[in-house]
């Protein structure tokens, strides 16, 4: 028989792709589970690339929200209504918790999962959910995200986490290449250009060449900067998040600032080292098949000896796995 479930988890990069460990687990533990995702418009590829994942209901709370009372706007946000209530659900399961993912839990039909409110980012929400479940705040990101989704289905997950990414894994062939994302969100993520340098040279001396990794005009000025006067490295153009998975999959190595783009090389099963300063990797550690290492911490960010220090450990890592007979 089947089990309709609507999973609502709509952003950022990062949090998606944290999330499809638990896909894959629901999809193993379930039986014919047929299920649906809510995601936000700029990251509704990433749940598509899962196979467990029937359809994806793309929504568009960032830009909604700019011009909430715009006629555009209310018109799609009634198709999204019209959408979701001609949808019947046998669970919904909110992995958000938020009063924005709320809002949209509140559209569909079905019983409605999510956590508790000593477990919940934003307690009120909480209080909109027909099934409620405890799950300790303070743990790696996927992990919570695989105990919640357990605890809503009714069994025990094990094993490492899989991402469910092998359609871009699999025809990879990895190329002599490190990729850099030198960029983020917040000018307080950044790293010293110095110690970026370091690792350049570090890197080159081990015959890879470098692609920086940029979106906007500032980050590609930066990244421009970054390689000025050096040869055997180039900045990407801004690519779509299917081409950036395409070159994160081939790449020999990864070595990037606390994004979403660096999650998602350590998800395709890639060594990567993440450089964390402006956050914890308590809460969202890199994990993925291969090496990974999360430096840094809040206020205090790795230095560049660090960072080469894991470069090694990776590289060496990698050799010895093709080695082995």
């Amino acid at each position: 028989m089947t089990t309709r479930i609507l999973i609502v988890r709509t952003s950022s990069l990062g949090d998606l792709v944290h999330m499809l460990p638990a896909i894959s687990d629901i999809a193993r533990h379930v039986p014919d589970a047929q299920i649906d995702w809510i995601a936000e418009e700029s990251f509704a590829e990433i749940p598509a690339w899962h196979p467990a994942v029937r359809d994806v209901i793309s929504v568009a709370h960032r830009r909604w929200r700019k011009h909430w009372w715009d006629a555009t706007t209310r018109r799609e946000r009634a198709a999204l209504r019209a959408d979701l209530a001609s949808r019947q659900y046998d669970v919904i399961l909110d992995m958000q918790a938020l009063l924005k993912s709320v809002w949209l839990v509140r559209q569909a039909s079905g019983r409605r999962h999510g956590l508790d409110w000593k477990s919940a980012r934003e307690p009120l929400a909480s209080l909109f959910y027909d099934v409620k479940h405890r799950v300790e705040f303070w743990q790696p990101a996927i992990i919570r995200q695989r105990t919640l989704a357990a605890a809503a289905f009714g069994y025990t997950f094990d094993g490492p986490p899989d991402f469910g990414l092998q359609a871009i894994t699999e025809p990879a062939v990895v190329e002599a290449v490190a990729l850099i994302m030198p960029s983020a969100s917040r000018d307080d993520k950044l790293w010293p250009a110095s110690h970026w340098r370091q690792v350049f040279d570090h890197l080159q001396a081990q015959g890879l060449g470098l692609r920086l990794l940029a979106g906007n005009e500032s980050e590609q000025a930066r990244a421009r900067a970054l390689i000025q006067g050096r040869d055997g490295a180039e900045v990407l153009p801004r690519l779509g998040l299917r081409q950036v998975a395409d070159q994160l999959a081939r790449a020999r190595i990864m070595v990037g600032l606390d994004s979403g783009l660096t999650h998602l090389s350590a998800g395709l099963g890639r060594p990567t080292i993440g450089i964390y300063k402006a956050s914890t990797p308590v809460r969202t550690p890199l994990q993925g098949s291969a090496y990974t290492a999360s430096l840094g911490e809040r206020g205090q960010e790795p230095d560049a000896v660090q960072v080469l220090a894991a470069i090694d450990a990776a590289l060496d890592t990698a050799r010895s796995s093709t080695e082995t007979p």
